[in-house]
């Protein structure tokens, strides 16, 4: 398909360039590879990873295990996510014909229902029994939501368990496929259930920890420098963590402070190696959550130690009204990316269902700068118009023409789910081990 692209306005494309044609070169060397890495461990169930493209670096930001946002997929991609889903549950449950979709409990956000359509009907779709089962603690009897956007219905039904299954009233399913990421806990009803989970409840974000992943997608960035032939920084933000800080109480703050100026330190280094002139920064977020909340752009130690009470508040809170009791301090990645006549900031976000990108958008946001966080009030959402969806090069084009950069943004995603899959794999190690 065509459509609207972005732009990468930098002067700074030079490694980028270099990189994406090193790409081109060893793709058959690259997708071998993955294969083998698949064979080794499974890939999670669906993964979304938000990606920044600096012009001389491309990596990814966060991994989300649970993502939102599968209404705002281009709907020309859908038999990608189609098959896919058919992949992903032959994987673990090879007889299954039913699927229990457990969702979040806030009801009143409309574009979240809009995804729970959208993931239902690819599930129906891919030729499943699917029934939508709630957690919501005061949900006593079947609820039809009329949804504001598209005016599809959901039908909600009160999750309940036998033993050690979960089912709903004349419902026993075979996979439980939470889009729920456990940010309050795993409620009592999951815990423990016979039921294949996925993703697994262990990874929630009431457990799960951004620099444990990034330990991984370290390890994952330098196994892909080796076959590409790069240096895996140019696909791999560096960080830095802090176990325990009370941003409200100042506790841990020089724990941070010290972090932060080794980490901008480092930085500096690499920029010099490449002879970049851009100011190096630091994003400092919350270890565990989602939903861009507790998220600062730091560029000197100064504003980690100047910061005001109005600042360490926004800091201390994530979603469910969890405190923030520690923090990951990762290299600041900019977004040259901009979209539309108004060239406002972007950066894309990348969705893959099973080992398999199944397609993406642009997260745009006309408040906030390259430098900045764009999962925040005023962004939208912009369908990627990737014609190959990511999954292959056309080496009859350039190394930086849109299906190749589209390539490249593909195969920075697949690492980063491939350190999911390793996550996965180490947090079912450490639950047998118990």
């Amino acid at each position: 398909m065509t459509g609207t692209a972005p732009s990468l306005s930098t002067g700074n494309t030079a490694p980028l360039l270099r990189f994406e044609t090193q790409l081109l070169q060893r793709s058959a060397d690259i997708e071998a590879w993955f294969r083998s890495q698949w064979h080794k461990t499974a890939p999670p169930f669906y993964c979304s990873v938000d990606l920044r493209n600096a012009g001389f670096k491309l990596a990814p930001v966060d991994t989300n295990l649970f993502p939102g946002g599968f209404n705002n997929l281009n709907p020309e991609f859908e038999s990608l996510c189609v098959q896919a889903i058919q992949s992903a549950v032959e994987r673990v449950c090879p007889d299954a014909k039913s699927l229990l979709l457990v969702p979040e409990n806030h009801t009143r956000n409309k574009f979240y229902l809009e995804n729970v359509a959208t993931l239902f009907d690819l599930i129906q779709k891919a030729g499943f029994h699917v029934r939508i089962g709630s957690v919501i603690p005061d949900l006593r009897e079947p609820t039809d939501l009329t949804l504001e956007i598209s005016g599809r219905t959901l039908h909600l039904e009160p999750l309940q368990r036998t033993g050690n299954r979960v089912h709903l009233a004349d419902f026993d399913p075979c996979v439980v496929l939470l889009n729920n990421d456990l940010s309050a806990g795993i409620p009592p009803i999951l815990d423990g259930v016979e039921q294949q989970v996925l993703p697994p409840q262990a990874l929630g974000w009431h457990a799960r920890l951004k620099s444990h992943h990034f330990g991984f997608y370290r390890e994952v960035a330098r196994d892909f420098g080796e076959v590409a032939g790069i240096d895996s920084w140019l696909v791999d933000p560096l960080f830095r963590n802090c176990g325990q800080i009370n941003f409200l109480k100042r506790e841990g703050e020089e724990c941070l402070v010290s972090n932060v100026e080794l980490l901008l330190e480092d930085i500096k280094a690499k920029y010099k190696q490449y002879d970049i002139k851009e100011e190096p920064f630091v994003i400092v977020k919350a270890d565990a959550g989602t939903y861009g909340m507790g998220v600062m752009t730091v560029k000197s130690v100064d504003d980690v130690r100047e910061m005001n009470r109005k600042a360490r508040t926004h800091m201390a809170s994530a979603k469910e009204g969890r405190d923030v009791t520690g923090a990951i301090i990762q290299e600041g990645v900019y977004t040259f990316e901009t979209w539309g006549p108004e060239h406002h900031t972007a950066e894309p976000v990348v969705y893959m269902i099973d080992r398999f990108v199944v397609g993406g958008f642009y997260r745009v946001n006309e408040k906030r700068g390259n430098q900045e966080n764009l999962n925040s009030p005023g962004m939208s959402f912009k369908p990627l118009a990737f014609e190959s969806c990511c999954s292959h090069p056309d080496r009859t084009l350039a190394p930086d023409a849109l299906p190749n950069r589209s390539y490249a943004y593909g195969i920075v995603a697949r690492l980063a789910l491939l350190a999911a899959a390793r996550e996965v794999a180490a947090s079912r190690m450490l639950a047998k081990a118990a």
